[in-house]
This record gives structure tokens, C-alpha cells and sequence, in this order.
């Protein structure tokens, strides 16, 4: 039965090969009305399925889609088990499939009807760099000694699961310019059920909930020229908005990221490969340890899988296929959209959430997001910092497909409809989040409408 070498807990974000991690270059394609786009990239479909149509591919295509399709959805077992396909889930772990987290392919629910946290919503746990570039340069932050980057709430046979993940909410209540009554919640996060000793003082609970899977093949294809035009750390036209990507280290080179909640993710291979080790346990060639840190005696001792890896490159490379070959959905045909476009660009909704993209292929794209981060205020902050994104700092969400999940919006899923989430934005948002809260009720329900049609 092999070993490998421990430690894999700390390196949530290991540094990895440059090989097939991303496709960039940059593109000087004029942008063009979606409708005038390849119809194969789209779906009109609205329902549950929405977002898990292919686009069109050839037989040999097609067999890799549903390779990496299988991978996604099936189940897999701890090991010493009689398949060796899908053995090596663990030693800890927080969900068997990814489906568990991304029920087709889009945003797992936050918490259950009894108030439980599902398993959609993880926990991340980080500390403050100790030493200046630390972080940035190695695994994007510093996970606790003993619990690692992210909370395991399952274990293997004889493994403990690191606790139960809690949340309550505090209720805020306030009114609009024209005295309609509003209410957020936000949530208090704690751990039960500690498996392994208390959690160090300083770490830091940040929840961040499952990502619904829309275009990200498309996101991928966007030129990396194309999304730092859009940047302005310094706001030098003084518009309020300071939007700047954020870098991922791989082999000593500064990748840009564009996936994950804080833009810390460069490609859906990296991706693909950070959610199989941290969420479910898989070593793969990226992440090529055990999820156990040196303290947890019991998960660095269970049995291994029969592969050098649980997730092999091959599979893991379907994975990424998979995803990056799904249909994005259209919006539904609104009738007053133009009214409302133009309401957003009032609002300077579209200084962060820009309406239009050209892939390098030339495919227009209206994600609604500029992948960059902004800072969102106080009120959002999570305490996470990871590689060059701070504590207030989140990837502007793309929008396109937010009609199809109206609940559990904003990283942590507290907002619960789309007027909550915008009525939560702050820092560089404020002003439109007031210029929002000033709007008589029939705008604020054009822009709700419209954006529920995205």
C-alpha cells in the first residue's frame, strides 16, 4: 500500500505546474450583440437543468465530456475499496461528489429548512501572515496549525470529522427613501464538535458557499488583456471604483485568477483540482498530498488509495472538460431590458458588472462582471486574505444566470432574494447602494425584474 509525504492540509494552495493550466492571449474582436453569437454556446432552457446542456463537439469530444461528466456525478469511496476508479474519498472530506455542492452544475442551498449549514457552504480558516510576501508567494494564505485551510466536517472509518459547521443569524432592519420597510440578516459563524482541540485563537472563519457553474468555459476564453483594461487600483478617474485582479502564484509566476469568490483561482483545471482535494479528499497532480495536517495522527494514518493519485491528470483533465463545454443560458426575453440597462448604468451597477465580453474566438458573452475585485466594506468583510485579495475584497459576481438561483446570494449565501444582496454592498458599492435605497419602488422593481431575467 503506498505512502505519501503529509502536509497536504497546509498547501490548500499548492504551488502547481504551469502545464495545462491555462490558455491565454489576448483578442481585438469587436464586441458583438449576443444574439449574433454561435447559438451552440447558448441555451434558452430556464429550468433546473439549465445550466448542464454541452455545446457541440465531436464523437472523440464528446467521449471526454462524459468522462469528465461521470467524475462529477458519481459517487466516490474510501479506500481499500472493490472499484479502484473512484476509491481515495477522505481520509476527510465534506461532500462524496461535486454535485453535492453544485446540484446541476449550479449553487448548492447554504442551510436546510431546521437551520443546519449544508454542505455547499465550507468554511475556510485562516490566519495573518506571519511574514511579509509569505502567503502570496506559496499557498495564498495561512491555513491553522492543526485544522488546515478548510473544515472537514466528514472522516473516514476510524477518522473524526474536524466539527460541525453552525451559523445563526442577526436580524438588521431599515427602510428605503420612500419608507417601504426592508430587513438583512447576517449571519455568526462557530464550530461545534471540535475533533482535533480548539481552533487557534487567531484563526479565521470565512463561510464561502458553492459557486454556480455558468459560462465558465466562456469566463476561461476571455483574454487576460481584456479584464486588466478594465482595472484602476488607484482610481486614477476618481470614480469611487478601484477594481485590480488578483495573482495567483504558480512556479514562481504571477497567473491572473478569475475563478473562486476572491478571483483566486487562474483556470478550471486549478479549480477543478483545489475543490476534489479540499471538498472530497482527492489527491490529483496539483495537489498531490494527503487533506491531513501533521497533528492529525489518525487521517495521516488511514488507508491510501492504489493509485498514485486518487484523481489522476487524465481525469481531472475531463473534469475541467466537462465544465469548460457547457452551454451558458440566455436571459428571458425582457420587455423593458433597454429602460433597465440604462438604470444600471445610472446606478454605475456596470462600472464592476460589465454587461459585455468577446471571447478570443470571437463569441460575445454578457457575463455581468469585470473579474476583478472591489472592495465590498466592512459589512461583507470575511477576514479571509488570500494571495493579493484582502479582507473586504471579493470578485465582482457575474450575473448572467442569477435569475435561476434568486436565494443564498453574496459569498456566505446570506442574502436571501437580489435585493438583499445589493442592499448589502458597501465600500466601493455605497454609492450605488444608496442611490438604489433612494429609488422610488417601481425602478427598484424594473431593475429586480430584469436582473431575475438574467
Amino acid at each position: 500500500m503506498r505512502k505519501r509525504p503529509l502536509l497536504s492540509k497546509r498547501a490548500l494552495f499548492y504551488p502547481l505546474s504551469l502545464a495545462g493550466l491555462l490558455f491565454l492571449g489576448c483578442s481585438d474582436a469587436k464586441q458583438a450583440p449576443l444574439s449574433d453569437a454561435p447559438k451552440g454556446y447558448f441555451t434558452a432552457d430556464r429550468s433546473e437543468k439549465a445550466l448542464t446542456h454541452p455545446i457541440a463537439m465531436d464523437d472523440n469530444a464528446t467521449d471526454v465530456w462524459m468522462l469528465g461528466k461521470s467524475f462529477f456525478y458519481i459517487p466516490w469511496v474510501e479506500a481499500p475499496s472493490a472499484t479502484t476508479a473512484r476509491d481515495g474519498l477522505g481520509p476527510l472530506f465534506s461532500a462524496n461528489t461535486c454535485s453535492t455542492c453544485h446540484p446541476h452544475n449550479g449553487a448548492g442551498a447554504v442551510v436546510n429548512a431546521q437551520g443546519a449549514v449544508e454542505r455547499a457552504l465550507v468554511f475556510r480558516l485562516s490566519q495573518p501572515s506571519k511574514t511579509p510576501g509569505e502567503a502570496q508567494r506559496s499557498i495564498g494564505f495561512v491555513p491553522d496549525p492543526v485544522y488546515g485551510g478548510q473544515l472537514s466536517v466528514h472522516g473516514n472509518a476510524k477518522v473524526a470529522a474536524e466539527g460541525v459547521a453552525q451559523v445563526r443569524y442577526e436580524m438588521i432592519e431599515g427602510r428605503y427613501g420612500d419608507a417601504t420597510h426592508y430587513e438583512l440578516q447576517r449571519p455568526v459563524y462557530s464550530v461545534d464538535a471540535l475533533g482535533y482541540g480548539a481552533l487557534d485563537p487567531q484563526t479565521n472563519i470565512a463561510a464561502h458557499r458553492a459557486i454556480a457553474l455558468v459560462g465558465s468555459g466562456l469566463i476561461e476564453r476571455i483574454a487576460e488583456a481584456d479584464i486588466l483594461a478594465y482595472a484602476d487600483p488607484d482610481d486614477r478617474n476618481k470614480d469611487g471604483i478601484s477594481g485590480r485582479p488578483n495573482h495567483v502564484w504558480v512556479d514562481g509566476a504571477r497567473l491572473l485568477g478569475r475563478f473562486t469568490w476572491k478571483a483566486a483561482s487562474p483556470s478550471l483545471l486549478h479549480q477543478s483540482a483545489n475543490a476534489a482535494h479540499n471538498d472530497m479528499g482527492l489527491s490529483n497532480p496539483l495537489f498531490p498530498f494527503e487533506n491531513c495536517t501533521p497533528a492529525q495522527l489518525t487521517c495521516n494514518e488511514a488507508p491510501k488509495g492504489r493509485h498514485e493519485f486518487d484523481l489522476p491528470q487524465e481525469r481531472l483533465e475531463a473534469i475541467a472538460f466537462y465544465l469548460s463545454h457547457l452551454k451558458a443560458p440566455l436571459p428571458k426575453v425582457f420587455a423593458k431590458a433597454e429602460e433597465a440597462r440604462a438604470l444600471m448604468d445610472d446606478l454605475a451597477c456596470t462600472r464592476c458588472h460589465v454587461r459585455v465580453f468577446t471571447t478570443q474566438d470571437g463569441v460575445a458573452i454578457e457575463p455581468y462582471s469585470d473579474f476583478l475585485l472591489h472592495d465590498m466594506g466592512e459589512g461583507l468583510a470575511d477576514g479571509h486574505r488570500v494571495f493579493e485579495a484582502s479582507e473586504r475584497e471579493f470578485r465582482t459576481p457575474p450575473l448572467w444566470g442569477v435569475g435561476l438561483h434568486v436565494t443564498g446570494l453574496l459569498h456566505d449565501g446570506r442574502a436571501r432574494s437580489i435585493e438583499e444582496a445589493i442592499v448589502w454592498h458597501g465600500g466601493e458599492a455605497s454609492s450605488s447602494r444608496d442611490a438604489f435605497k433612494a429609488l422610488e419602488g417601481s425602478k427598484r422593481r424594473l431593475l429586480l425584474d430584469y436582473l431575475e431575467s438574467l
